[in-house]
């Protein structure tokens, strides 16, 4: 069992790690890259490969919390379970609602993003949209930094005779 709490750490830490890189490339691609039109195309790729691991990821440690494990405080198991649910739903609405509805604009708008005039309500709609896509990702990265401190002392409960 020790050997299951310390790969579902590691799968957590990789995705936040993943998150927390992502956030570097998105600022690096509209610093470095000729256009924004261009930034805004590869950090859209970038965040869709975070979320759909993200699903993938929290998907799989949900299941694997259902693992029988003895002496295991129940309050923090669903507390665990709690949390991994919020990450999957932020990955999922960050990617299925906030990302197509961003992507259904910029093909309605039908021209770079900037040269929109900032009353015009489509790019107003997309701020707002960017705006939440921002907060649900970092409600996903706050939720499994606590299940990653959750599991983290799982594990470091086992190791103590």
């Amino acid at each position: 069992m020790r050997f299951l709490s310390n790969v579902r750490l590691l799968l957590v830490a990789l995705w936040l790690g993943a998150a927390c890189f992502f956030i570097a490339v998105a600022q690096s691609a509209f610093a470095v890259l000729p256009s924004r039109e261009i930034a805004g195309s590869m950090v859209s790729r970038t965040l869709m490969v975070l979320n759909l691991s993200g699903l993938v990821l929290g998907a799989i440690l949900l299941l694997t919390s259902f693992v029988r494990q003895p002496e295991i405080n129940r309050f923090r198991i669903w507390a665990e379970r709690f949390l991994l649910s919020i990450l999957v739903t932020a990955c999922a609405v960050g990617q299925f609602v906030i990302a197509l509805s961003l992507s259904f604009i910029r093909a309605q708008i039908g021209r770079p993003i900037d040269e929109v005039a900032a009353d015009d309500p489509l790019k107003i709609q997309f701020n707002n949209l960017h705006e939440y896509s921002v907060w649900v990702l970092l409600a996903g990265m706050i939720a499994a930094l606590m299940a990653f401190f959750l599991i983290a002392q799982k594990s470091e409960r086992k190791l103590t005779p």
